[in-house]
């Protein structure tokens, strides 16, 4: 490099008269090695001649070694081909663009986004580096906050059905009333029922409209009370439009950080019209906040909510009715036989652990909780069930989940078929085999591949399948 570097005609400047001239050998390399995090004098075979790396890392990793090599021998095997069209593109026609490769090191492999053109009139190119394991860093870091954002909504989603559903099919009349501007805010199917209003009409409408005149100061003044007490005794009132007494409670409750109360409206005499559930299964309703189920003594379904259907994977309610709950729940002829058991004896079964199977074959961790309750033809069961298994299985919501010990593998018989049993051990032991090895090597993909005696690419097809995987999206 003795001659000096003319410009390119290829100007950028609008003024002639601002073109730097003509720039010594000294001068071009400080101004090319400060462009990227590493540059490389290639000749137009791509044999590497000089190079230049003003960051300490990558010097570290070896860069400053390879004068002599060809550039693509210091690559990657599947980053060949992309150093092989930037080449390309350096000597024809193409204007040239940046591309992303990988380099393996003894830490992992460094991806470095590089551009290669032709240097002047000269049977020589550049390539100029960049490295992009920052860039890498931050794209993870990204990609794990959007997955989490999107567990969230899911749950938000799944939490906001529930309730859409136990409202709705809820026979009590409930509304939620907004405390300073004392309006209706929600009002369920069973409200309108008992107040004679069309679909929809209550929403807005000030609360005190649905009693009589004469009684709405008693009817705010309860409601202030409310807000002031959790403990408030029910008031007995007269609703609007001669509809009869009936006996209303409230209580305040918070959401979103905005007070909300909530109003049950139920007639005095204790007949609701249109009532869609027996008063056994709305005591069971009212006091379970997941799935709910009531069975009758020889523990076949007498009614479920939404949520279980959803759990026990059927499409309505008629195909639930007179089956046996043990159709679902529980490892057959163990959990359900203990836990009625249990029943029968104390009254009540707190957050058992079980199973829930569906009836597509799926299988879910559940924590079922169980009561007595009283029935016109004898006693009966009420359940409520809590989803407790992991959502999105495999998903990188953190520290990976520590491993089965025995006791756990053992505890999967009646749950699982030996053969089923003996391929999650397998699994098991291989992703454990694969995550030793790579931390032996510092992520080393290849030197894994040597350590565990297998092939880079049956490596990586196994990282996959294991969602061991930290490739970062490129044009490699």
């Amino acid at each position: 490099m003795n001659k000096p570097i003319a410009p390119s005609r290829q100007t950028v400047f609008k003024d002639p008269d601002a073109i730097p001239g003509p720039l010594t050998a000294n001068v071009a390399a400080s101004l090319l090695a400060a462009v990227g995090d590493v540059t490389f004098i290639l000749s137009a075979a791509g044999k590497i001649l000089d190079v230049a790396v003003p960051q300490g890392d990558l010097a570290n990793h070896g860069f400053g070694d390879w004068v002599g090599e060809a550039w693509i021998d210091t690559m990657t095997v599947e980053s060949r081909p992309t150093a092989t069209e930037m080449l390309a593109d350096a000597t024809g026609a193409t204007p040239p663009r940046w591309r992303q490769v990988n380099h393996p090191a003894a830490g992992g492999d460094v991806p470095v986004r590089y551009l290669v053109m032709a240097l002047g009139e000269q049977d020589r190119l550049i390539a100029i580096g960049r490295d992009m394991r920052g860039v890498a860093a931050v794209q993870q870091r990204l990609l794990q906050t959007q997955q989490s954002l999107e567990r969230d909504y899911i749950r938000l989603r799944q939490a906001e059905t529930r309730y859409r559903l136990l409202f709705d099919m809820a026979s009590e009349a409930v509304l939620i009333v907004d405390p300073e501007a004392r309006r209706i805010r929600e009002a369920n199917p069973a409200a309108h029922r008992l107040l004679e209003a069309v679909e929809g009409s209550l929403i807005g409408a000030p609360v005190n409209s649905i009693v009589e005149p004469n009684q709405r100061d008693d009817f705010v003044a309860h409601l202030g009370g409310a807000e002031a007490a959790d403990d408030l005794a029910p008031i007995v009132l007269r609703l609007a439009d001669r509809r009869g007494d009936a006996k209303i409670s409230a209580r305040l409750f918070r959401q979103a950080r905005m007070p909300l109360l909530i109003v049950r409206l139920e007639p005095a005499d204790g007949a609701i019209s249109g009532h869609r559930f027996d008063s056994t299964l709305g005591e069971v309703v009212e006091r379970m906040p997941d799935s709910f189920v009531l069975v009758d003594r020889d523990l076949n379904i007498i009614a479920a909510n939404a949520s279980f259907l959803d759990l026990a994977e059927v499409s309505s309610i008629e195909r639930l009715i007179g089956v046996g709950l043990g159709t679902w729940l529980g490892r057959p002829g163990i959990d359900l036989e203990l836990i009625v058991s249990q029943l029968r004896e104390h009254g009540s079964v707190r957050n058992v652990s079980t199973i829930m199977r569906g009836e597509a074959g799926t299988r879910e961790e559940i924590e079922i909780s169980g009561v007595v309750a009283p029935g016109d033809e004898g006693d009966c069961y009420g359940f409520t069930i809590r989803n407790v298994g992991r959502r999105l299985r495999g998903a990188p919501i953190g520290p990976r989940d520590v491993p089965r010990s025995v006791e756990q593998l053992t505890e999967l018989v009646g749950r699982m078929s030996l053969k089923e049993i003996v391929r999650e051990s397998t699994d098991l032991i291989e992703r454990l085999c694969i995550e030793a090895a790579l931390a032996y090597t510092s992520d080393n993909r290849a030197s894994a591949a040597e350590v565990l005696g297998v092939s880079r690419q049956s490596l990586y097809s196994k990282l996959h399948r294991h969602g061991l995987g930290n490739l970062v999206s490129g044009d490699s």
